[in-house]
């Protein structure tokens, strides 16, 4: 890979890291009327995907979406936006953080509904299916969405007409605090969709290049019409389900588990790649920190100022026949 293509996944994660911070930090002032999901600890995922689609290709997330996101390019300050309810926001201050819109860059939802994403995605990828385009649709859900029926009718259906679509499940063990060994029978998710006939592999969802190097060939294959194609990325939030918690201490996660992960943070070791092959250097690093860091207080302040939406703007948008 190319020194400009491993700089690009830094700032990309990078900058996912800066912008949930902030908002984890802001959060406590009580302005973002919205309930918010961070995805603090899985950045690699997002970004080793996202970097294979193109502006026209099709995303859809759940309630965990920041990443995905920023990392398909949608505009920031129209996403902190959404989350101060601004009608600047991606979807004019009426979704919050788990309704996150951006049309242009083939963003066409995330969902609160647990395997709500699944259905919506495999829509798309049967749409660029029927339209003989090349558009390749990549749905992001947790390991909870393997639970729901969706899951399964999803997979049969894109496998059966080879639909163009990228499972990509960012396994994080947990369900809201229900740990995956209390919900499935085996902690393989990948071979579940392998019962449907579709290529799937379990991977380190930490490794930035690793997820890069499988998300690689599954577009490819999708773009040859060869089928859809799941990658279970094996990862860990460091957040508790919802807000800004922690939910260590109150008998949820163990300690040692967390601390585990904790070492294993994605953009640390990435970090440290880069420095060992000398792709990274410090002043680049500080630059790059510089960059982002000016974006995230732009964001934030065209956030706070913009205009709210007025009560006699109550009804925009509700349509009915």
């Amino acid at each position: 890979m190319e020194n400009e293509k491993l700089i690009e996944l830094y700032k990309t994660m990078q900058t996912i890291r800066s912008v949930e911070r902030k908002i984890e930090e802001e959060y406590k002032n009580d302005e973002m009327k919205t309930p918010i999901h961070l995805s603090i600890g899985q950045e690699a995922i997002a970004a080793g995907v996202c970097i294979h689609l193109r502006n026209e290709d099709y995303l859809f997330g759940t309630h965990r979406s920041h990443a995905q996101y920023i990392a398909k390019g949608g505009d920031i300050r129209k996403m902190i936006a959404e989350l101060y309810l601004r009608k600047t926001g991606c979807t004019s201050g009426r979704g919050g953080s788990m309704h996150l819109m951006a049309p242009d860059r083939g963003i066409f939802g995330s969902t609160a509904i647990v395997g709500g994403s699944l259905p919506l995605g495999t829509g798309t990828a049967l749409a660029s299916k029927i339209q003989k385009n090349d558009r390749v649709t990549a749905v992001f859900f947790g390991d909870g969405a393997a639970d729901e029926g969706t899951f399964h009718e999803s997979l049969n259906f894109a496998s059966l007409k080879k639909l163009p679509v990228i499972y990509v499940c960012e396994n994080n063990f947990y369900a809201i605090n229900s740990h995956q060994k209390e919900r499935q029978s085996g902690d393989n998710i990948y071979k579940i969709a392998q019962g449907y006939g579709i290529p799937s592999y379990q991977i380190d969802g930490n490794d930035v290049l690793k997820v890069y190097e499988y998300a690689e060939k599954a577009v490819e294959q999708c773009r040859r019409g060869e089928g859809p194609v799941l990658l279970e990325c094996v990862s860990y939030r460091w957040k508790g389900h919802i807000g800004t918690v922690d939910d260590l201490g109150v008998g949820f996660r163990p300690q040692e588990e967390y601390d585990y992960w904790i070492s294993k943070c994605p953009i640390k070791w990435y970090k440290e790649y880069l420095k060992s092959r000398n792709i990274l250097n410090d002043a680049l690093e500080k630059s790059i920190h510089k960059e982002i860091d000016k974006l995230v207080k732009d964001a934030f302040e065209f956030a706070i100022n913009s205009p709210k939406p007025q009560p006699e703007e109550l009804l925009d948008f509700v349509y009915a026949d």
